[in-house]
């Protein structure tokens, strides 16, 4: 194909356009889901409990899901985790066209959702870098979150303009198509290369194998533990203070979503940015980048006028896309084939374990100590913590290597007990950048 990349093959071309098509149906339908909850008479409490209901067997099953991909074939998994979003959000559609939807109905089915993606992110973990050679892996990851970021950039503003032109209900079922067409591209996929797996010794010893793998890790588990409270921070800022901030000192909802609309743009510009850059210092150039999300909670703090919020935002947007690129980049050069999507289950969960227990108490926070004193206690947290991670040598030492093939032994003993994150509570999109969304 004229003007395609040598290294963009078929796999490749199935699994971008698949996640594509996934992104633009699913950003539409997290915002008709919260308007059908709401148009059928609930609250915000409501929007809200539907939220978590998705939300809660997420973080039950991410670990399962990620054992079960290093047992099973993962395109099947990703397969079947998109059938599965499919009849969940199929059957929302219909309850909501059917008219009179109650609120059980809805937790349930976004909780069935919920236990898609739990089994589908970490089986996609990794999958991109599967697909081409090891030299052109950054470029090729970087590409594809490009086209992941603009899908749910136009999913959101295409899925908001047609809950008002045509209602929730129809949204939703644009997204249970989207899902059957991704699921149908990855089926596709040409795993015909891919070695057989060695049976395991069940779930619960694939699970302890995969914790060693990361407690092994010093820059691993450092990263996992700074992003579980990196992500808290940025959640009880973006979902609870900005827009307070906005109604009462900005203008309203306009400047808010502007702003987070920066961020998502910042996104795709870092993604192009790193189509360009392949850095040596894989880890220390990721790291060094999560220092601007302090930024944001210190700009709401003060707050700046939107012009200025709005530059911050598309700013960090550049920031997290650079550190999502060369973390997973670090990820697939040293973490075993066979054990990468345990070990990205362990990541996805870290990144998630603490966002409700955030959001949960920022409102108590902010009546204990005020707003600004709270927003500034999530820039210095998000500061604190990335420097901590620098002090750790792996993080400063971990280098790029042109081929992956050999994956190195890990730094410290197996039997060293590293703190182990929380789990309470992604999008990849993950990381501030959310877990991959199935």
């Amino acid at each position: 194909m004229t003007g395609r990349p040598a290294w963009a093959g078929r796999n490749y071309l199935l699994l971008t356009g698949a996640t594509v098509l996934s992104g633009l149906g699913g950003s539409g339908a997290l915002i008709a889901a919260a308007f059908a909850v709401l148009g059928a008479g609930g609250s915000a409490t409501d929007v809200g409990l539907v939220a978590a209901a998705r939300t809660v067997p997420l973080i039950l099953f991410l670990l399962v899901g990620g054992a079960l991909a290093d047992r099973l074939p993962r395109h099947r998994v990703m397969v079947a985790a998109n059938a599965l979003s499919c009849v969940s959000q199929g059957l929302f559609a219909l309850l909501v066209l059917a008219g009179e939807p109650r609120l059980w109905q809805m937790a349930l089915l976004a909780a069935l959702g919920g236990t898609g993606q739990a089994f589908f992110t970490p089986a996609a973990e990794g999958m991109v870098f599967a697909s081409v050679s090891g030299e052109h892996s950054g470029r090729a990851f970087a590409v594809f979150r490009m086209g992941m970021n603009s899908a749910n950039i136009g999913g959101a503003a295409l899925g908001g303009a047609l809950v008002t032109a045509v209602g929730p209900g129809w949204v939703l079922a644009v997204d249970a198509a989207s899902f059957a067409l991704a699921g149908a591209l990855r089926a596709f996929l040409d795993v015909s290369g891919v070695p057989e797996r060695a049976p395991g010794g069940g779930m619960l010893h694939d699970l302890r194998d995969g914790w060693r793998e990361v407690a092994a890790r010093p820059w691993l588990w450092g990263v996992v533990v700074q992003f579980a409270v990196v992500n808290a921070m940025v959640a009880a800022a973006e979902a609870v203070y900005g827009p307070v901030v906005a109604e009462e000192q900005l203008g309203g909802a306009g400047p808010w979503g502007l702003a987070l609309a920066a961020f998502g743009a910042g996104t795709v510009g870092g993604a192009l940015l790193m189509t360009r850059l392949t850095p040596r210092r894989l880890l220390l150039t990721g790291v060094l980048c999560v220092f601007p999300l302090a930024l944001p909670s210190a700009a709401l703090a003060v707050p700046l006028p939107t012009a200025g919020l709005t530059a911050i935002m598309f700013g960090t947007g550049i920031a997290v896309e650079v550190f999502a690129v060369t973390w997973m980049t670090a990820l697939h050069q040293e973490i075993p084939e066979e054990k990468f999507s345990r070990v990205s289950s362990y990541d996805a969960l870290g990144s998630l374990a603490l966002v409700p227990v955030a959001t949960s108490l920022a409102g108590p926070v902010q009546d204990l100590i005020g707003r600004t004193a709270a927003l500034w206690g999530c820039s210095a947290l998000i500061a604190l913590l990335t420097a901590a991670v620098l002090c750790v040598p792996d993080v400063r030492r971990l280098t790029r290597r042109t081929t992956t093939g050999t994956v190195p032994p890990p730094t410290v003993p197996t039997t060293q007990k590293p703190p182990t994150p929380q789990t309470s509570q992604t999008s990849q999109e993950a990381r501030t950048s959310r877990p991959s969304r199935s």
